[in-house]
């Protein structure tokens, strides 16, 4: 007989207004509670565990004395730099001092 995976219940403790949040949107979304947590603890760790990896490679390496240069700084900084709103001004040039 084959064995099948089930899924594993896990309990946790929101707080009230967290939990009429996910209440809400499962309720407009038609899912249920545990589609909504289920899907937005994924997205979440989908996210984070690399950020999390990225973090720890960085400091082995600054460990062993491996530094970012100036641009590598400037295109991390610009790559992950939020969006301004559509229609924002964009700001002024910053001027380095030397």
């Amino acid at each position: 007989m084959a064995t099948t995976l089930k899924d594993t219940q896990v309990s946790v403790r929101l707080p009230n207004d967290l939990k009429d949040k996910m209440e809400a949107y499962a309720e407009l979304t038609g899912r249920t509670k545990s589609y909504v947590a289920m899907e937005a603890l994924s997205t979440y760790l989908d996210a984070r565990i690399p950020q999390i990896e990225d973090l720890k490679a960085a400091v082995r390496a600054a460990d062993q004395g491996d530094f970012a240069n100036d641009d590598e700084v400037t295109a991390a900084l610009t790559r992950h730099a939020p969006k301004p709103p559509r229609g924002a001004p964009k700001p002024a040039a910053r001027r380095r001092s030397k």
